[in-house]
């Protein structure tokens, strides 16, 4: 045998030594990755691929109705919680370490950060008492959920999950859980799983969180948008308070996302429920037809005439020149006030430009005519037109009138 040989001999068996210390068998923590070999009555039998066995417990891998999340063949990626002293049978599982057993099984479960299941006896000054694995633990008030609870006997005979936060072993252990925490990360991974369907244009339920003067909060399930008070519907809010309350159950579209520098929050939601409501525009000329007679409310005054609501979102001007006074008024408000009940002519609809001109002159019943001139909006209303289209019509109108005709007015005024 050459040198050569002798080496490469050597540096196979280096390897082959290297590879038997390295590859340790599964530890608690561990995660493992196989398949479903079979289902039994307790246990569901995983295939590892190898000499070792694992199961899980037939009640981590049923949901609430009692139907399996799992099928033969299916793959599993799960933490080994237990491992069985005489047979080396790996326990899998994510949610409770239910085969915990003594303060040794607890200790692992607290360097390891596993949950342990436990069972809650009763509510003790500042918390509540847990038994896990017949060993007796306190959960502070602030660590049972991630609200406030303000009746903690609710949960007395319940069995719930936890995550034990300080363990000190002895003959008398002393061990502190939380289950805040594991439903924080539950949380956590739900928004995640969330934020890759918060798109534009995706209709999402909510719940409202909290209401400011410029809108609403909703959560959406971890994961928090903003309703603009523009967005809550077509007609006018002066306050969000007025549609909605702190914990009603909404339904919002996403408007937009906008990525933020903020770890803590990530993005910006806009959110609406106007998006989702009926345009009240829509069939506004059949609703109001040309020369009917409406009823309205006036919503505000202007100095070239006054706003009237004919129903939520969808409002009609009323020209100072048709408010059908008896007198010359040189302001609206010297015979209309905001809140005041009208009843009008309807003289125009215009559906492209949303809008719709009103008379209050009774003269004027039956009757229909263009609406005020554009150029009579001083301080036109969303919905009514931008000021571009304002100006363009001012223009247009003047240039038809002709030169002499223009300068002629002017100087009358």
């Amino acid at each position: 045998m050459t040198d050569h040989e002798d080496f490469e001999a050597l540096l196979g068996q280096f390897d082959r030594q290297h590879a038997t210390k390295t590859k340790r068998p599964p530890q608690v923590g561990d995660r493992v990755q196989g398949r479903v070999a079979s289902i039994g009555r307790d246990h569901v039998y995983v295939s590892l691929g190898g000499k070792t066995d694992a199961i899980i417990d037939i009640q981590d891998v049923t949901d609430a109705d009692g139907n399996l999340t799992l099928g033969v063949g299916d793959p599993v990626d799960l933490a080994v919680s237990a491992i069985d002293a005489d047979s080396g049978t790996l326990l899998l599982g994510s949610k409770h370490g239910r085969r915990m057993h003594g303060t040794a099984g607890l200790e692992q479960a607290h360097e390891q950060h596993l949950p342990v299941e436990g069972h809650v006896t009763g509510v003790i000054k500042g918390g509540i008492e847990v038994e896990i694995a017949g060993v007796r633990a306190f959960c502070p008030a602030s660590q049972i959920s991630l609200q406030f609870v303000e009746d903690l006997s609710t949960y007395v005979g319940q069995r719930l999950a936890f995550r034990i936060t300080k363990f000190e072993g002895g003959k008398h252990p002393n061990l502190v859980v939380s289950r805040r925490e594991l439903l924080e990360e539950e949380r956590r991974a739900k928004a995640e799983e969330l934020r890759a369907r918060i798109v534009p244009g995706a209709v999402l339920p909510g719940t409202v969180t909290s209401l400011q003067p410029y809108g609403a909060f909703v959560d959406l399930g971890g994961v928090e948008g903003m309703i603009h008070i523009s967005e809550l519907a077509f007609e006018r809010v002066r306050d969000p308070s007025d549609l909605l309350s702190v914990g009603q159950q909404v339904e919002v579209a996403v408007l937009r996302v906008d990525q933020t520098d903020n770890p803590r929050h990530p993005q910006k939601i806009a959110l609406s429920l106007r998006a989702l409501a009926k345009n009240p525009w829509t069939d506004a000329d059949r609703q109001f037809p040309v020369g009917a007679t409406v009823k309205g409310r006036v919503t505000r005054v202007q100095p070239f005439g006054a706003f009237v609501e004919l129903a939520p979102g969808l409002e009609g001007m009323v020209h100072i020149s048709e408010l059908g006074a008896t007198k010359r008024v040189t302001h609206p408000n010297e015979v209309l006030s905001a809140g005041q009940e009208v009843e009008a002519t309807v003289l125009s609809v215009e559906l492209d430009k949303r809008r719709i001109g009103l008379s209050l002159n009774p003269e004027r019943r039956g009757q229909t005519e263009p609406a005020p001139r554009a150029a009579d909006y001083a301080k036109p209303s969303e919905g009514m037109g931008t000021l571009g289209d304002l100006l363009r019509q001012s223009m247009s109108q003047n240039l038809s009138q002709g030169p002499g005709q223009g300068q002629s007015k002017q100087r009358k005024r």
